[in-house]
């Protein structure tokens, strides 16, 4: 178990809250590069970005191309991880829960009155960023805020959203036109963090029923691994946020609030990887949940909590990676197991990401604004240098000050 970093700034301009760069296809409030916006901001749209995934078999090897564009990667080997989804009939679970959080969306800004619309894209799969943008263009809704469904900082969370924003709007002529931020990387706010406390509150409740001690009992927070050269990089890098970056701190923050907010003493907890898909010669973010697990009957552990705190909804990478292959391999040593339940479309998630939206909407300061860890709220435009991918360098990116 590790302990929670804090956050250190260093004296610099970009500490101090200077830019020293320009923030591409911005609203006015946001375009002069300020950490957090407070400023009320006439938005006209939600743009709603999603990764995308396969609705059928055939779509499976044009999908995963869609994914590894530019890294020359044959079918054959795209064929390896195809078989994931083939397991599920070539079908992600990830675009039906898109439409079910559009439509929870929509239903939670009719009830308070808010006249918002919701466009819906994808940077992988049908329907794309550039038809949503496109519609809403087409529609004289030019001014975005765009709420990406990941909630971490990092290259592959945040800054690719960031970055097909602006090579969407470059490449549909809109770039002039319409404007997108994003609300900030929600991984503190109580909303969606909240789905998490309870399913580990539900989980130990059912296993300490079962008298199960707490002493036997693991709790597994898991999040898909990256790169560790992406986890150093990620955030900006004026803070001190630990060897592997924001993204490993930010994960570590909320997890010691989900076991704070716990009832009961004795349990221990691990932050675990999964979903690795890197050559074995690179480096990327370790202990792997199942080698973990391997561990764990020798340490008196009885049954272990898979909790999956990186993602916000149950797609690929926790149907497969958790509900098969870590589930079994609790269970071939041993183990009993319970995966608890991702945000999804529930009601105080659902309700937290249109407050995220009224933050920039009323300009909320940042001090008024919720974050259930010391290092949030965190920035509604992103910091120079943050969230660098080393193998492609910067590209021009929205809603954060170049690069």
């Amino acid at each position: 178990m590790s302990t929670q970093p804090t956050v250190s700034e260093h004296t610099s301009a970009a500490a101090s809250g200077a830019t020293t760069g320009e923030v591409l296809f911005a609203s006015a409030a946001a375009s002069t590069g300020p950490r957090h916006v407070e400023v009320p901001t006439a938005y006209d749209g939600i743009l709603l970005a999603g990764f995308g995934g396969p609705e059928g078999q055939e779509d499976v090897i044009p999908f995963l191309r869609n994914v590894t564009r530019g890294r020359g990667i044959p079918d054959e080997r795209l064929e390896e991880v195809a078989h994931h989804y083939r397991h599920f009939g070539g079908v992600s679970p990830i675009n039906e829960h898109n439409r079910e959080l559009k439509a929870a969306l929509e239903a939670e800004l009719a009830a308070r009155g808010i006249d918002l619309p919701v466009y819906w894209g994808n940077r992988n799969w049908a329907p794309y960023l550039n038809e949503a943008v496109e519609q809403a263009e087409a529609a004289g809704d030019r001014t975005l805020i765009a709420i990406a469904t990941s909630a971490y900082s990092s290259f592959s969370s945040c800054r690719q959203y960031r970055e097909d924003f602006a090579r969407v709007l470059t490449e549909t002529g809109l770039g002039g036109t319409v404007t997108i931020d994003k609300v900030r990387p929600f991984f503190d706010h109580p909303a969606f963090v909240h789905t998490f406390i309870e399913g580990v509150r539900d989980a130990v409740a059912t296993l300490t029923a079962d008298g199960v001690a707490t002493s036997a009992i693991r709790v597994l927070f898991s999040t898909h691994s990256i790169p560790t050269v992406d986890a150093t990089r990620s955030g900006p890098s004026f803070l001190e946020l630990g060897e592997h970056g924001a993204y490993e701190a930010q994960h570590l923050a909320v997890a010691e609030v989900v076991m704070a907010a716990q009832e009961v003493e004795g349990v221990a907890w691990n932050l675990v990887y999964q979903s690795r898909s890197g050559p074995p010669t690179q480096p990327w973010l370790e202990p792997d949940i199942n080698d973990l697990i391997e561990t764990l009957p020798g340490e008196g552990v009885e049954a272990v909590v898979i909790v999956p705190l990186g993602f916000v909804s149950d797609h690929m990478e926790v149907m497969w990676d958790l509900d098969e292959e870590a589930t079994e391999s609790a269970a071939e040593h041993g183990l009993r197991s319970i995966r608890t339940p991702t945000p999804g479309i529930d009601p105080t998630y659902v309700t937290g990401l249109v407050d995220l939206v009224l933050e920039r909407v009323n300009g909320t300061p940042a001090a008024q604004r919720p974050a259930v860890t010391e290092l949030g709220p965190w920035f509604d435009v992103c910091r120079p240098g943050c969230c660098e991918n080393i193998r492609a360098g910067f590209k021009p990116a929205a809603a954060g000050v170049v690069p």
